[in-house]
């Protein structure tokens, strides 16, 4: 429903949960299965990284702890991109990609007495984009080369989460036109299947628009790029306390 055929495409998904979806002219998996490799519709296969929170972290700060449902309200006050002292870690239901542990939970790392509502809020938009990026460098590892993504979900919604996205993954996001993928995306293969374009690609070409185009900014890209590689150590370091027992 998003157009992801052809080698090296890519879409993320900000749902409740988070996906970053492949395509690959070449079936590949990682070491650590760490992300999914499946057959794809257009005849290839596909590589896919599912985080098991993503909009759901953003949709339970809000409302089961600041207790509001205005969203784009709470975002309206964060500004310093790149700079924010506060990590979240979106393990609230346990992970699933890169990671594969059930037991592992969400917290927040770095506050200090200077440490704001906004911050906070920050860092859990921020804790989803990174651990996106996860999976990402996991394809990267891969030698699978993305240079740019579509993107989809209701967290696609806020152009603040699509501006870290960009700038955290150091990608080009596409906004497309229909927000309805899975639901687009059948009859887009039902199109195909009764004979209405010949291959997925056709159908993919003439159905799905890009409306917007989000890019990285470089300097923003480089702080990202220092504060990922910190977070990046967070997981390994405090994975022990999540063993039972």
């Amino acid at each position: 429903g998003t157009g992801t055929v052809g080698d090296g495409m890519c879409n993320i998904s900000l749902g409740t949960s988070g996906t970053i979806f492949i395509s690959s002219n070449k079936f590949g998996v990682d070491e650590n299965n760490a992300l999914h490799s499946f057959a794809h519709a257009d005849g290839h296969y596909h590589l896919m990284g599912c985080m098991l929170s993503a909009a759901s972290c953003n949709k339970w700060w809000n409302e089961e702890i600041l207790k509001t449902k205005d969203f784009a309200a709470e975002q309206a006050g964060i500004t310093k991109l790149g700079e924010n002292r506060v990590f979240y870690l979106p393990y609230l239901m346990g992970e699933r990609s890169p990671h594969n542990n059930p037991d592992a939970r969400a917290m927040f790392i770095g506050m200090s007495m200077d440490t704001t509502r906004e911050d906070m809020t920050q860092a859990v938009l921020e804790g989803v984009a990174f651990g996106l990026r996860d999976s990402l460098e996991v394809a990267r590892s891969l030698g699978i080369q993305i240079e740019r993504t579509k993107i989809c979900g209701g967290g696609a919604k806020s152009p603040l989460w699509k501006k870290m996205i960009a700038n955290i993954m150091n990608l080009k996001v596409d906004v497309v036109e229909n927000e309805e993928g899975p639901a687009l995306g059948g009859a887009m293969l039902a199109a195909v299947g009764c004979g209405e374009y010949p291959d997925v690609e056709t159908a993919a070409a003439k159905i799905v628009k890009v409306v917007d185009t989000v890019g990285p900014d470089e300097e923003l890209t480089a702080k990202y790029e220092e504060r990922y590689q910190q977070f990046r150590k967070l997981y390994p370091t405090v994975k022990c306390l999540y063993e039972k027992g």
